[in-house]
């Protein structure tokens, strides 16, 4: 209990942190926030007016708490562009980002383990001298660069799948489900998703390889092959599964860092998620919107962090002994 409790302060110091830096970074920035909506044909009194509207009339500090306040309550304040609130614009794009993300990550760590077990046990062959290279090509492979690689051949030349968005004009369905199960929802998905796996593919798979290649020195794998036991039993019956610890928070962990990786994948392909929602937020200086997506995936990333070290402290309870002594 007083590690988890310790763990927990430590997010919650760190998700403070977060807002404080992205209250004072859109605040602190040359030139006026509204610079975008006011335009020489409004009044002095109209500009005052509409810098009251969004309380940016009041002292920095005196702003700071009224922000601090309104997160508390589930206020993420009103969209400059849209003029809409900012929590429902986010909600409407995060479950694409969450099925986009989950189903990457997914690909990745299920290719990324099956794979890098095979290479650990074929330690020293031409099989390992041709996908070690291979997976370090496709990971340092740009996102950009993949995704578009993907639309040039599936989408604009062999016509397999749309070039963009998650759903095709004019589709309606009844519920979120049952536009995410749709035949349509998941011809948009693959590119994006597969574009992802690729990128992320090479820490689980270098993960994997590495911890089966200690595992397999380790003596009840000798054991194993002292009663006779076949090769492919030991490597997943014994090696593997032991292996999979520090993969497997490693998948939480990756999850958060994905959401925030999404940024270009929904932008190359016009993925309607927090990421694509981000850079047209930026672009079009829309601070509220921007600063609650930022809040938004770094939240996500902090309370996964938290999820991987207390899934490795359950999976190896030397861990948490080891941090209370």
């Amino acid at each position: 209990m007083a590690f988890l409790g310790r763990r927990l302060l430590h997010s919650l110091f760190v998700l403070w942190a977060v807002v404080t830096i992205l209250f004072l970074m859109f605040r602190l920035m040359p030139g006026n926030p509204l610079a975008a909506y006011i335009n020489e044909t409004m009044t002095e009194d109209q500009q005052e007016a509409m810098l009251r509207q969004f309380g940016l009339d009041r002292p920095l500090w005196e702003q700071y708490l009224i922000y601090i306040g309104n997160l508390l309550s589930g206020e993420l304040g009103l969209s400059f562009h849209q003029r809409k609130p900012v929590w429902d614009i986010l909600m409407a794009a995060f479950p694409n980002s969450i099925v986009l993300t989950v189903t990457g990550l997914s690909l990745a760590y299920v290719f990324g383990v099956v794979v890098g077990a095979f290479l650990a046990w074929k330690r020293g062959t031409w099989i390992e001298g041709i996908g070690v290279p291979l997976v370090l090509t496709t990971r340092a492979a740009p996102e950009f660069w993949v995704g578009m690689l993907l639309l040039a051949v599936f989408s604009f030349g062999l016509g397999w799948f749309p070039a963009g968005g998650a759903n095709s004009a004019g589709a309606f369905y009844d519920s979120e489900l049952e536009r995410f199960l749709s035949l349509d929802f998941l011809r948009h998905l693959t590119l994006p998703a597969l574009t992802l796996a690729l990128y992320l593919q090479g820490l689980p798979l270098l993960l994997m390889r590495s911890t089966m290649l200690e595992v397999m020195h380790e003596d009840f794998v000798t054991m194993a092959r002292m009663k006779g036991l076949s090769e492919w039993r030991i490597v997943i019956r014994h090696a593997a599964r032991n292996a999979l610890l520090p993969v497997v928070t490693a998948f939480a962990l990756g999850l958060g860092l994905a959401m925030g990786g999404n940024v270009v994948v929904e932008t190359v392909f016009s993925w309607p998620g927090l990421g694509r929602l981000l850079v047209g937020a930026v672009s079009s200086s829309d601070y509220p919107l921007a600063q609650g997506a930022f809040l938004l995936i770094s939240g996500v990333f902090v309370v996964m962090n938290l999820v991987a070290d207390l899934a490795y402290t359950a999976l190896d309870p030397r861990v948490s002994h080891d941090r209370v002594k």
